[in-house]
């Protein structure tokens, strides 16, 4: 057998492993994959943390993130939300492809002075758990038409007089899509089901777009 002959078989041989891994890796990607619902996709976003740093959809891609809204004064069911996410945080700290993002929907009252005093009665680590302010009509239409996590058909003519209170939240994944249910924080069991996809995502990859 010549030499030409030679290297035909061993380019064709070669190129035939390559396109079996190819095969193999995109099968095991689909099957890495987790089932969760994808509901929709986050839109740009640029709001200010309690530390007076402005936070964007850049700083959480890649990462594995859950999304509330609260305010500060909230005597009701903000603290039990947050106390109950707490949970969802201590479980997962420490893991960088992580966050929880907690906006205010009451931008008037709290400033970043008050969302700083707020969040250190938390106790957490705020690179990991983030308490954003900013425009009112902003922070509504992500929580409305990104998040999903209060009814459109809410909203009202005059954003003054609009007002989102919601124990929902939203899980979305490393690619910017909103996954998963709606999960309410005031039910034990959905605190676990939020728990489990959260596991379930962070398994995931991004795709090779997703910015860090």
């Amino acid at each position: 057998m010549n030499k030409k002959k030679v290297w035909g078989y061993a380019l064709f041989f070669i190129g035939l492993v390559a396109v079996f891994m190819f095969v193999i890796s995109r099968v095991t990607d689909m099957f890495k994959r987790s089932t969760l619902t994808e509901r929709s996709i986050v839109q740009p976003f640029l709001f200010v943390n309690q530390d007076g740093q402005t936070i964007t959809n850049a700083d959480v891609a890649g990462k594995v993130y859950v999304v509330n809204y609260f305010f500060t004064t909230c005597k009701g069911i903000c603290p039990r939300m947050n106390n109950n996410l707490k949970s969802v945080y201590e479980q997962f700290k420490g893991n960088p492809d992580f966050m929880i993002l907690s906006h205010t929907c009451d931008p008037e009252t709290d400033s970043v002075p008050k969302m700083k005093r707020y969040a250190d009665s938390m106790q957490v680590n705020t690179q990991q758990w983030a308490f954003l302010t900013g425009r009112k009509d902003s922070l509504y239409k992500m929580a409305r038409y990104s998040y999903g996590i209060d009814d459109p058909k809410n909203a009202v003519n005059d954003i003054k007089d609009d007002f989102i209170h919601t124990q929902f939240v939203a899980l979305v994944d490393k690619n910017g899509i909103v996954r998963g249910q709606v999960y309410d924080t005031l039910k034990k069991d959905e605190i676990e089901k939020l728990k489990h996809d959260i596991e379930e995502l962070l398994k995931e990859q991004p795709n090779n777009n997703t910015a860090k």
